[in-house]
């Protein structure tokens, strides 16, 4: 039997810079906004300054997971901490929605007990806030699509957006009507559409979390690719799993019974699993199936 593996690792955007003046923007709109909804009495701007503090806290995590992520493998950790990503990815979302769930909790407390909102100050702060979130959640916005952790961040800015636009446009509302209740019922409307957006991105980290094959990736397509190679008479024990938010693995067994194919073989395979697939780590295992003796790893529900 031999083994072969193929690891590709593509030069990543250093999203360092990014995070730092996200970190700072925040830093200093979260002790603002905090004062002002204080001394405005409004809930949108209270909430919104969570929301921020949330938001502070999560991005400091997706950057530490975004540098554990790039050290190398250890005698421990074989394939280094690039996992470190997927559970910030977790944890990012967890967060967004226990913040979230909070400040619905409230607004509902807040609908049966108005309470007055000076809505200039309100306006003013949530004006400042749509530049502070939204310049935030541009920073990440070309990374979300290619790994989750920078998804994690992106979504939690965006939503921070959504929040402080929703507010802008109550604090009128309230300044022309006078009604208090616009101010829970938009901080529970907002909560809602955080939650229902927010949905996609637990799924998809508590997938990576549990070694769930990576979305976007055909694991039926991936097999039967394996099975039109040449030589190849059955393929069992085949995993593909994430690595990381950005990175996949793929390990599985091959039962060719013409024999080793050879390293060049193994190194194509490898290449065409990443050109068509996205697979950056590969390894196979070929047998011979030249004896009475079967794989321990057969049938398939063993694992």
């Amino acid at each position: 039997m031999a083994m072969a593996g193929y690891h590709h690792s593509a030069a990543q955007h250093d999203y360092g810079r990014a995070f730092a003046v996200g970190i700072a923007l925040n830093l200093l709109f979260v002790a603002g906004e905090a004062a002002a909804g204080a001394i405005s009495g409004s809930l949108a701007l209270v909430a919104d300054s969570g929301h921020n503090l949330a938001d502070v806290l999560s991005l400091g995590l997706s950057w530490g997971a975004a540098v554990l992520s790039r050290r190398g493998p250890s005698g421990r950790f074989t394939y280094g901490l690039r996992s470190s990503s997927i559970l910030a990815a977790l944890a990012n979302a967890l967060i967004l929605l226990v913040v979230t769930g909070g400040i619905g909790w409230e607004a509902v407390w807040r609908i049966a007990h108005p309470v007055p909102v000076k809505s200039g100050l309100m306006i003013a702060v949530a004006a400042a806030g749509l530049f502070v979130n939204g310049t935030t959640a541009l920073l990440f916005a070309a990374g979300r699509r290619r790994d989750l952790n920078l998804k994690s961040a992106f979504l939690h800015m965006a939503a921070d957006t959504l929040v402080t636009a929703s507010v802008v446009v109550v604090g009128i509302a309230i300044a022309i009507t006078h009604w208090l209740w616009l101010d829970p019922a938009a901080s529970l409307l907002v909560s809602a559409v955080i939650i229902g957006g927010t949905w996609s991105l637990v799924r998809s980290a508590i997938g990576l979390a549990l070694n769930a094959v990576p979305e976007g990736i055909d694991a039926a397509a991936v097999r039967a690719h394996l099975e039109s190679l040449p030589g190849v008479a059955a393929l069992h024990d085949l995993h593909i799993w994430g690595m990381s938010t950005t990175e996949t693995a793929l390990t599985c067994h091959l039962i060719m019974p013409g024999g080793h194919p050879g390293d060049a073989m193994l190194l194509r395979t490898a290449q065409e699993l990443h050109d068509r697939f996205g697979i950056d780590h590969t390894t196979i295992q070929i047998e011979l199936a030249d004896s009475g003796q079967t794989c321990a790893l057969l049938p398939e529900h063993i694992v």
